[in-house]
């Protein structure tokens, strides 16, 4: 063996950077012990612990290098969302609305239109939004010209009245192209003063998207909003509510004469009462039942006044007299509230009908021109729902606000105010200071509003003049982490575009607990085994393999943890994987290393070729498996990648072990004289003379797939396939209750919470979880979504859970995990996934062509590919309702799948080469022995690998728990059907090219 003093080298470097990468695990574990032992079951006092110690020397490398608590946190292993728990959410920065600011938010017709077109087309194409938006302007008005929209105060130095549409959308494209760059530095500042350990932050493919981890984050609402504000800070002053009622007066009667010319054109409508109003229905939607609560509470209040209503007046006729006061309440008769900015107040549910009356043109043309409407960011008080609407005054012609945050030089979370509240404390620039010295003093005795991202924050009266420039946002029912956070969000600057969640999924910790469990068990059991079948199958050169095997896994983890790779179940997953396929290396070393024995080679002789024959069979094999995982990795995201990140190195790894340190080892054992052994007498010769002649019964395995492959094509039309959230769009949420659950029952209470919107429910994994899946407010925009969807859910499942569970237990001990995919998310996934399985048969083609210098073995290993994804496919068709665990088509479906490709054309290749091999020694062989001669050859490694791989998979199925259950069930399926496809289609395609190709050849000389 050649290089053996390099090869001891690197293998001890190699074990010296994993033991130091590693170490850092070691050093946190041990604190972690420390701070449960310190904290007893409290979490606030285990956090107090590790806070303490974060900036003290915790660790001192040989004495050459000190590190601290914090130091050691960011270097060790990391534990993906599933192991660990918390949040993960994928962002795209909304490119729709700063089109919409850089245009000064123009009305122009054919400008919405193209927008709202862009906006459709984007969901499916590749193409960015600039570009669709300017060929849905073009198709909208072929003649309309984009200056004329984009003249404004921003861009009027650069787009003039002769700028034509193309140069127009050049600069948009700049413009965006600054704007997302901008947003996505602010976004990684923003995650780094949020405190979270090991955030991972990593910017996807398609511009303007990024993809970020918070392990153990459990205020998933605060997350939600720091991430999507946009921190548009504006200061705007404010019209009084007396200058304003009186056109409020006006725009009810004007919409009452509205509705009533709308009444007399349509049909005759039900006169109802008041047992039965809470039905009413006017035209701009179904009056809920909170809008009916304070209609009544209004039609009581006017009732006292007899020259105002009728006693005996119905809330039906309320409703049709004061439609607009029907959803605003007006802050009219009550001293209190009268003054200042607030005109009215709604229920949530009805600030968008309100929104939409008053947008209304006959209705605007009512109010003042400089007025503009603005809702409050928080409710009235923390027990109602309702918010309140200010008049906001706008006195620049450019529609500006007389301030705005670029005034502001520091912001800091504060206690101020005789209440000693939580507030920001807002320090601004000199010129920022005068302009506020000014608007202070010109609105003595008015509000001046703080309007954050289109918001109300407060509306402070100014008392007397302010200078240098000092102001606060407080109010609100402000609490200490929402003050923090927006004073963080405001030093750090505004996203010109705000950044909207396009994806997001929650795992809880008892859920990461048991993932680490059942992913650890799976690991321990799946490896024990591989271990014994070696030292049984190969004696004593199976124990030989079992210290490759456990170098294997010390440097993956090693090689893991230096790359700041994230450990993910899937990538457990692929880590126990690997372990299967690693035993192919040494497999085909040992089968080849018998042959030589039985040759009558001696053993230092057979050890020797038996290695240099076996390693283009094992290179060509491992690399169409590093390929997939490669292409795996680019178009997979999330744990998809971590599995092809530890599949991967897991081979590279291996191949490393299996080739030179088991050579290593052996060479030792010979030097000093030691018997080896490569089986015993039950294994020495097993499938070692076997002469089956397979491709004479080539037609009954064309038949037996034909039949397979129909009946998988006709489910696939019939039937069709379970698409997850990842591919169809949604939510999902799994929850586990106390007692096993009737699934029907809790599918009609969340249809109730749910507005009527039913959801799938179904069992997943024991009889009291289930696993819900909606598209309840999938389109819905806002930044109190994700509450409203958590309220909901809660509320649908409360009649299940103890009496006395808070919304609050419920979401962090009862709700495991929670995913939401957009749909051009999923559209995006569809495609990625598409891509990822036709650029894989692709490049594997084009190697196994390169490779052997033929294409018709790139056909026949294809066409094993093709074989082995439509029947896998098909299964799934099949039996998607009729096995107890999930078969959803998803992600981790297609990594499958690619595994599946690269495990299978392992097999094929393995073949391929014996064909290849054989065919340069037995050049006057019949093609047909020749091939059958290399089936049978390979038979034994074939079916050892297959065996291994099945045993770790089955390992991984029972005891991995139900969140990979149908990931590993593919997997199962794909190891059969492939070794089935490598053994009896492959060569059999290949042979029957071959003939044609000799039949085509004589033809040509006949003529």
């Amino acid at each position: 063996m050649r290089n053996k003093g390099a090869i001891k080298l690197v293998a001890i470097l190699l074990a010296l950077v994993c033991l130091y990468q590693l170490s850092f695990t070691f050093v946190t574990a041990r604190i972690d012990k420390k701070a449960k032992e310190f904290a007893q079951g409290d979490p606030k006092q285990e956090l107090y612990y590790k806070d303490s110690l974060s900036g003290e020397v915790v660790y001192n490398f040989l004495g050459l290098k000190k590190y601290t608590y914090r130091d050691c946190q960011e270097r060790e292993f990391n534990l993906g969302l599933d192991l660990k728990g918390g949040m993960n959410v994928t962002l795209e920065v909304s490119v729709v609305d700063l089109i919409r600011s850089l245009s000064n938010n123009s009305p122009d017709p054919t400008f919405q239109q193209a927008l709202k077109e862009a906006e459709k087309q984007s969901i499916t194409s590749q193409d960015d939004f600039v570009t669709l938006f300017g060929r849905a302007f073009e198709a909208a008005d072929p003649n309309a010209r984009l200056a004329a929209i984009f003249n404004t105060m921003q861009l009027r130095d650069r787009v003039t009245y002769t700028s034509t549409n193309e140069d127009v959308l050049n600069i948009l494209r700049e413009e965006t192209n600054i704007a997302i760059s901008n947003s996505v530095k602010i976004l990684r500042v923003r995650i780094d003063q949020f405190g979270v350990a090991q955030p991972n932050f990593q910017e996807l493919g398609k511009a303007g998207r990024v993809l970020i981890e918070l392990p153990g984050i459990k205020d998933h609402d605060r997350v939600r909003k720091l991430l999507q504000v946009a921190a548009k800070l504006e200061f705007w002053e404010t019209y009084e509510n007396q200058e304003v009622f009186v056109f409020l007066e006006d725009a009810n009667r004007r919409l009452k004469e509205i509705r009533s010319v709308e009444v007399e054109t349509t049909a005759t409508q039900v006169a109802q009462d008041t047992t039965t109003v809470a039905e009413t229905q006017d035209s701009t939607g179904l009056i809920s039942a909170d809008s009916t609560a304070a209609a009544q509470s209004l039609l009581n209040e006017l009732q006292s006044d007899s020259t105002v209503l009728d006693e005996t007046a119905s809330l039906a006729e309320f409703n049709k007299n004061y439609p607009l006061f029907a959803l605003l309440r007006p802050n009219a008769n009550n001293e209190q509230y009268f003054s200042g900015p607030m005109i009215g107040y709604s229920h949530f549910r009805d600030t968008a009908k309100v929104n939409e009356i008053l947008a209304m043109p006959q209705i605007k043309a009512i109010f003042p021109s400089d007025l503009r409407f603005y809702w409050t960011a928080k409710s009235l008080d923390s027990s109602s729902e309702t918010f309140a609407l200010l008049a906001i005054k706008v006195r620049s012609r450019e529609g500006k606000a007389a301030l705005d945050g670029s005034a502001v030089v520091n912001a800091r979370d504060d206690f101020g105010g005789s209440s000693n509240k939580p507030e920001v404390s807002l320090t601004m620039s000199a010129e920022g200071a005068k302009t506020w010295q000014r608007l202070t003093k010109e609105n003595i005795g008015r509000s001046i509003a703080i309007v954050l991202d289109g918001y109300v924050r407060s509306y402070p009266t100014v008392q007397t003049e302010i200078s240098g420039g000092r102001s606060s946002i407080s109010g609100g029912g402000m609490t200490n982490e929402e003050a923090q956070d927006l004073a963080n969000i405001l030093n750090v600057g505004k996203m010109e575009a705000p950044a909207k969640i396009m994806q997001e999924a929650i795992v809880g910790p008892s859920l990461g607990r048991e993932a680490i469990q059942s992913g650890l068990l799976s690991f321990v059991i799946a490896f024990l085994l591989v271990l014994a079948y070696m030292a049984f199958y190969y004696s004593k050169a199976g124990w030989v393999a079992n210290v490759a095997l456990l170098a294997n896994i010390f440097f993956i983890m090693g090689v893991l943890a230096s790359l700041g790779a994230v450990l993910t179940l899937p990538g457990i997953a692929g880590i126990v994987l690997t372990l299967g396929m690693a035993v192919d290396a040494n497999v085909i070393i040992f089968e080849r290393i018998r042959e030589e024995l039985r040759a009558s080679k001696g053993i230092k002789l057979a050890v020797r070729d038996g290695y240099k024959n076996a390693m283009s069979a094992i290179i060509d094999g491992n690399v169409t498996t590093i390929l997939t995982g490669i292409i795996l990795y680019i178009f997979g995201s999330g744990p998809i990648r971590g599995f092809a990140t530890t599949l991967v190195i897991g081979i590279i790894i291996s191949l490393f072990t299996a080739i030179f340190i088991t050579r290593l080892i052996f060479e030792a054992q010979m030097n000093k004289e030691r018997k080896l052994k490569f089986g015993n007498r039950w294994t020495i010769d097993f499938l070692a003379n076997t002469e089956i002649k397979f491709l004479e019964k080539r037609k009954i395995y064309y038949i037996i797939s034909g039949i397979l492959i129909v009946i998988s094509i006709g489910s696939l039309v019939t039937r069709g396939l379970n698409l997850g959230v990842d591919f169809a769009g949604g939510r999902t949420f799994v929850v586990r209750f106390d007692e096993p659950v009737n699934t029907q029952d809790l599918t009609r209470t969340l249809t109730d919470a749910f507005g009527g919107e039913q959801p799938q429910v179904k069992t997943f994994g024991p009889t009291n979880q289930v696993k819900v899946i909606t598209e309840y407010l999938i389109n819905e925009p806002g930044e109190d979504v994700g509450e409203r969807v958590d309220l909901a859910l809660y509320e649908g499942c409360k009649n299940l859970l103890p009496a006395g569970t808070t919304e609050e237990v419920f979401l962090d001990e009862y709700r495991l995990d929670s995913q939401l995919v957009g749909p051009t998310v999923a559209s995006d996934i569809v495609r990625g996934a598409i891509f990822a399985v036709l650029f894989a048969l692709i490049v594997i083609f084009l190697y196994i062509f390169i490779r052997f210098s033929n294409w018709s073995f790139g056909i026949g290993g294809i066409a094993a590919l093709a074989h082995d994804t439509i029947i896998v496919l098909g299964l799934f068709s099949l039996l998607y309702s009729i096995i107890p665990f999930s078969l959803e088509i998803d992600q981790a479906f297609i990594a499958a799948i690619l595994t599946i490709i690269g495990y299978s054309i392992n097999d094929t290749v393995i073949v391929f080469d014996r064909v290849r091999e054989f065919t340069g020694l037995y050049r006057k062989r019949d093609r047909k022995d020749i091939m059958n001669q290399a089936v049978n050859s390979t038979l034994g490694r074939t079916l050892n690998t297959s065996g291994t791989t099945l045993v770790v998979l089955l390992s991984i199925f029972i005891f991995g728990g139900p969140s990979i259950r149908g990931f590993v069930f593919a997997l199962l399926v794909g190891v059969v059907v492939g070794t089935y496809s490598s053994i009896f289609v492959s060569t059999s395609v290949v042979y029957d090219i071959h003939r044609w190709r000799q039949k085509r050849d004589s033809k040509k000389l006949k003529a």
